[in-house]
C-alpha cells in the first residue's frame, strides 16, 4: 500500500513550546481499519501528536493529511471532527445527569442544540444506530440508567458509543483502561478490536499488558519522533526500546 493510500499521513511535523521541541520531524502513517498502540514515556509527545490531529496545536513545519486530501494543518478542530476524526480523552466526559441513551441522542445531534435535541423525535435510522452502538458498547441492558450511576469503565465506554454516533472513520483514544477493573480491560480490549476495521482506531495507552492482548502494530515514541515500530515482540525485545522506556 502507498503512503497516498493512508488514512492518516503525518510527515515530519515538528511542535516546539519554549524551545523545548515536543515532537521533532515525527512521521507516522496509519493504514484504513488498522488498530495502532503508541507507547512512550512522559514527554514522549503522544498526547502533542494527538492535539496536532485534532487541531488543538498547530505546528511549526511539517504535514498532517487525512484520507489523503485533507490538509489537518489548514482545519479548524470542529472541521476535523465533522471530517471524521473523533477523539477520546483519558478522563469520561459524559452528560452525568443525562441517561445513557439521552447520551447518545445528543452525540447524534451535531450542530442541534440541547433542548431541541432532547425533545425531538428520532427516524427509524436514528433509533437503529443507537440501538447498534449500545450493543457495539455493551450498554444496552443500561439505556434508561442515569451516567452518573454507571461504573468507571462503562462510563469510558459511553463516551466511544457517543464517539461512534458520529461515524468516525479515525479514533484517537487516549489511555483507556486507567483505573479500571480487571474484568473492564478485558472488555475494553474486545471493544477496541471489535471497532478496528470499519475504523482506524489510534490507541495511547501505557499498560503494557493491555497493549500486548490488543496490538497488532504498535509504535514507540521518544523525544517527539518514533523510536521504534513493528509488533508487540520487536517492540519489547528492542534494546533501544528497553533502554529509554521499559526499563530492562
Amino acid at each position: 500500500m502507498s503512503t497516498n493510500d493512508k488514512i492518516l499521513h503525518i510527515e515530519q511535523l515538528t511542535v516546539s513550546f519554549d524551545g523545548f521541541r515536543a515532537l521533532d520531524e515525527l512521521t507516522l502513517h496509519v493504514e484504513p481499519g488498522e488498530l495502532r498502540c503508541i507507547i512512550g514515556p512522559n514527554g514522549a509527545g503522544k498526547t502533542t501528536m494527538m492535539d496536532v490531529i485534532t487541531g488543538k496545536t498547530r505546528p511549526v513545519s511539517g504535514s498532517a493529511k487525512f484520507c489523503q486530501r485533507l490538509n489537518l494543518l489548514s482545519m479548524s478542530e470542529p472541521e476535523i471532527a465533522q471530517a471524521g476524526i473523533g477523539r477520546k480523552f483519558q478522563k469520561p466526559t459524559v452528560f452525568e445527569n443525562l441517561t445513557v441513551i439521552e447520551n447518545l441522542e445528543l452525540a447524534l445531534a451535531g450542530k442541534k442544540s440541547f433542548l431541541r435535541t432532547l425533545f425531538a423525535r428520532l427516524t427509524a435510522a436514528q433509533e437503529r444506530k443507537i440501538d447498534d452502538v449500545l450493543e457495539i458498547i455493551g450498554l444496552a441492558e443500561h439505556r434508561e440508567a442515569l451516567a452518573s450511576s454507571l461504573s468507571h469503565g462503562q462510563k469510558q465506554w459511553l463516551e466511544i458509543g457517543m464517539l461512534l454516533m458520529q461515524e468516525p472513520r479515525l479514533l484517537l483514544v487516549d489511555e483507556p483502561v486507567a483505573g479500571m477493573t480487571p474484568q473492564e480491560i478485558e472488555r475494553t480490549a474486545r471493544l477496541l478490536e471489535s471497532l478496528a476495521g470499519e475504523h482506524s482506531v489510534l490507541v495511547v495507552e501505557h499498560d503494557m499488558d493491555f497493549v500486548r492482548s490488543i496490538a497488532r502494530r504498535v509504535t514507540v515514541l521518544h523525544e517527539g519522533r518514533v523510536l521504534v515500530e513493528g509488533d508487540m515482540d520487536q517492540v519489547q525485545n528492542d534494546p533501544r526500546v528497553q533502554d529509554v522506556y521499559l526499563g530492562v
